[in-house]
């Protein structure tokens, strides 16, 4: 359904048919009430802290589409289902976050992961394995009252560079993206969470990340179709309940635009061409390809008008800023720049996903923590030989978080506690008091992504040189390979991760240190 401005739905049609309370402030004080709870229907707003506040939950009452959480709400799974208990007793509402496994991690944003990330699942290449996996991650969100999964990664990551995907990928190869997609959704959605798929058109060609700037996709209409939306085929074809927006530009399909913005993108390629009739979410508009260049608002007028269902905020957009989001979509119709019709169709297609959420399955039982440990150690890789430890020293070098990621832990120290382990950042080291505090002992030096950071790779290159026995942990993409004693790659940070690496070297299954 479309409409212009000459045929918006009247005031009386729009209140009797939503029924807006204004106790939030969510409303204008005159005009279309009906209108504003339409707009606030459209968000996923955020919050900060392990509680809701009284706006949050006054302004499900009246409307708005759901919430996203991050690390900030999250200190137990106990506390989680408290909380989106008390968010559903306000209304229905979507309730999301970022859960992909390995460094992306929400629930375990203060331990890390118990599941490896995509790059360990794409390098073991058994779907059987990933579909396990991520249905017992799935089991994990569904205890915790959320019924929304922002994952799986469908992004082909072609650029080693890439600095904002990386591990979150399954892979460079387009066929291997696919399958794993699928069977990502397949393991999510047979558990009662949905999948939302990203990042569409594909963020996994760029060098730029989306959080600070406007990436470039620089491809064809016919690289695009052969290469980064082949997963989101695949995933479309396997019922994927939503599909996430990238804010990336493909000059050839979007102009200047991020897709996130381009009717282009998301009306004639996603919904006309591929033929998807599920959820558009959009990625988090307070990041700065959009907060920086259209603003807020204005981003959420154009993202709903390019075809996008579910606006996700992101962490920093303030109570005032959703009440003058909803007043400014509200006014874009008002105003006919924005069709009342598509935010009717954007509402019919959430109530179809709220109407689909299953009952909590929490049958993975005790298995989440065995499948994701199994996952690890069949994708973690030894190269030379590691001779057995002794007083071992480790230097981990520390590596900038994405802003994807954030401050997750990550590194050895669970696993080796007998261990004297420093972390050290690659420009203010001194290799020559590190190879004095390692003399007479096992050396072993832990890095990530250590390809996309010059220095990291100058300081293990002197450890090394002076130490040839040493053993390198790579726990980012095994990209460049120094020649030492033994190379270890995990293939991503998570907690698991770790834990099959450390096996490794001591030979044997590991319980977590105090």
């Amino acid at each position: 359904m479309s409409a212009t401005r000459d045929s918006l739905p009247g005031a009386a049609d729009l209140s009797t048919r939503t029924g807006l309370s204004t106790s939030t402030g969510l409303s204008a004080s005159t005009g279309d009430p009906g209108l504003h709870r339409l707009a606030a229907g459209a968000l996923l707003i955020s919050f900060r802290g392990t509680t809701a506040p009284d706006w949050v939950l006054r302004g499900l009452e009246d409307g708005l589409g759901g919430v996203c959480l991050f690390g900030f709400n999250v200190a137990s799974g106990e506390q989680v289902g408290a909380l989106t208990a008390r968010l559903n007793e306000a209304a229905r509402p979507v309730v999301s976050l970022d859960e992909e496994g390995g460094d992306v991690t929400r629930l375990a944003y203060h331990t890390g992961s118990a599941y490896p990330g995509n790059a360990a699942l794409g390098r073991v290449d058994d779907v059987g394995l990933t579909e396990r996996v991520y249905h017992a991650m799935a089991a994990d969100l569904a205890r915790c009252g959320v019924n929304l999964d922002m994952g799986p990664v469908a992004d082909v990551n072609t650029a080693d560079d890439n600095p904002i995907i990386g591990t979150r990928s399954f892979g460079p190869s387009p066929d291997l993206v696919a399958r794993h997609t699928v069977a990502a959704v397949r393991g999510l959605q047979s558990a009662g969470i949905a999948a939302c798929v990203k990042h569409f058109p594909g963020h996994g060609a760029t060098h730029q990340d989306s959080h600070l700037e406007i990436p470039l996709v620089d491809a064809s209409l016919d690289l695009l179709r052969e290469r980064e939306l082949v997963p989101f085929v695949a995933a479309i074809e396997a019922g994927a309940k939503s599909i996430m927006t990238a804010h990336v530009a493909v000059p050839e399909l979007t102009g200047d635009l991020p897709a996130t913005l381009s009717r282009e993108a998301l009306t004639r390629l996603l919904r006309r061409e591929l033929g998807y009739d599920g959820v558009v979410v959009s990625d988090a508009l307070d990041m700065h390809a959009i907060s920086e260049s259209v603003g807020l608002a204005e981003g959420a007028v154009l993202s709903l008008a390019a075809g996008a269902d579910l606006l996700c905020l992101g962490p920093l957009p303030t109570p005032e800023d959703v009440r003058r989001m909803v007043a400014h979509i509200a006014a874009a119709v008002t105003e006919g720049r924005l069709a009342a019709g598509r935010l009717e169709e954007a509402a019919g297609r959430v109530d179809r996903l709220r109407a689909w959420f299953a009952r909590p399955d929490a049958s993975a039982g005790d298995e989440s923590q065995v499948v994701g440990l199994d996952a690890a150690r069949r994708a973690v890789s030894l190269t030379g030989a590691a001779a057995p430890l002794v007083d071992p020293f480790v230097v981990e070098l520390d590596t900038p978080p994405t802003i994807a990621v954030g401050e997750v832990p990550w590194g050895v120290g669970p696993w080796l506690p007998q261990a004297e382990i420093v972390r050290v950042r690659p420009e203010d080291a001194d290799a020559a008091a590190l190879l004095g505090r390692a003399r007479d002992r096992s050396l072993i030096v832990v890095v990530k992504d250590a390809h996309r950071h010059p220095r990291s790779r100058d300081l293990v290159s002197a450890l090394l040189a002076a130490r040839p026995d040493a053993v390198v942990m790579e726990m980012g993409l095994p990209i460049w390979r120094p020649g030492a004693g033994a190379y270890l790659a995990t293939y991503g940070a998570a907690r698991a991760n770790a834990q099959a690496a450390v096996e490794l070297l001591s030979g044997g299954p590991l319980v977590a240190g105090l």
